[in-house]
């Protein structure tokens, strides 16, 4: 088929090589703008970018998609692909191919239906999630569901080791999905909206820790929010990013306060959280400082048991965890 490609993150990646590899004509490829990045803010490509380049596969950025629509329009390509591209298509561009334009999206639709599919699967505790390809519509994510694809969150993942694995589960369904489209094979059906849940932009206020809810919770959020924005609570004053950490079920001895340490040992510093759990800090970064072990932390910064840590100031603009 002949194709207009949209993406621009590392995870459409893996799409654009498989439909290329394929043997399908892509005759465009459509991705944000390359931006300053880094200290020095040297231009970098976007991943799609640089792929696109090396594919010998002709690239189109426009900074607003829908103030320069004409190229695309005028590309008459059959059917439109579009994955992790970060701008809506309006109605004059999703209807400009006679099969219209089919997404790529890192969740089971419809639950997850967003920009961070991913991190709030984790974030939430799921051990299932999966890929979809659906038609697009106006809507966010509400399109007919065309295939889906699932597999297991592991209890070790974080956002940097399961979305790989999804990229490539997507890239995989995409090739089917187009192959199906063809055949006649592939039929779709409309998404259940009582079953959608969001996933909004994760924003660095997402990652202030409030050990006032459950230690396996903000486990599941450090897991979620890894490498970005990571979790920070607060210590005397200073932010501290935590590095590695994982729940314990707490002795009734143990309870305190949340925030309050009650116990530092060689595997930690281990804190009370709520309802009845301990959070074990088993490596931090201090702010300006290098990574250190939680028992080499507390031995730093003083912390003993009884020990408050805080939680820092909530900013306006937080995403909630669940919607």
């Amino acid at each position: 088929m002949r194709i207009a490609f949209f993406g621009t993150g590392e995870f459409a990646v893996p799409s654009l090589e498989a439909i290329h590899e394929k043997g399908h004509e892509v005759a465009l490829v459509v991705s944000q703008p390359d931006r300053p990045q880094g200290r020095g803010l040297t231009l970098r490509e976007t991943p799609v970018r640089h792929t696109a380049d090396r594919l010998g596969l002709p690239v189109f950025q426009p900074e607003r998609l829908r103030l320069e629509p004409d190229r695309v329009i005028a590309l008459r390509a059959e059917i439109l692909v579009v994955v992790a591209y970060g701008q809506i298509l309006r109605a004059n561009v999703l209807e400009c191919a006679p099969r219209g334009a089919i997404n790529v999206h890192a969740s089971l639709l419809p639950k997850y239906r967003g920009a961070a599919p991913i991190q709030w699967a984790i974030a939430n505790g799921e051990t299932r999630t999966g890929v979809t390809t659906m038609q697009l519509d106006q809507g966010m994510d509400t399109g007919p569901i065309l295939l889906q694809r699932a597999c297991p969150v592991e209890a070790e993942d974080t956002t940097a080791t399961l979305e790989p694995r999804l990229a490539s589960m997507g890239a995989e369904l995409l090739v089917q999905t187009l192959d199906g489209l063809v055949t006649g094979s592939v039929v779709s059906h409309p998404q259940d909206q009582n079953q959608a849940t969001r996933a909004p932009l994760i924003r660095k206020v997402d990652g202030r820790v409030d050990f006032g809810q459950s230690a396996t919770l903000i486990a599941n959020r450090l897991r979620g929010f890894s490498p970005w924005p990571g979790l920070q609570f607060l210590h005397d004053g200073h932010l501290v990013k935590i590095l590695s950490a994982r729940a314990l079920e707490a002795e009734s001895s143990e309870t305190g306060p949340p925030g309050t340490v009650v116990r530092v040992s060689k595997e930690g510093v281990d804190v009370s959280c709520e309802p009845g759990s301990i959070l074990r800090l088993a490596r931090v970064q201090p702010e300006s400082r290098s990574p250190v072990s939680g028992f080499d932390f507390a031995n730093g910064w003083k912390l003993t048991a009884g020990t408050g840590l805080g939680t820092p100031p909530l900013e306006s603009g937080a995403s909630r965890l669940k919607d």
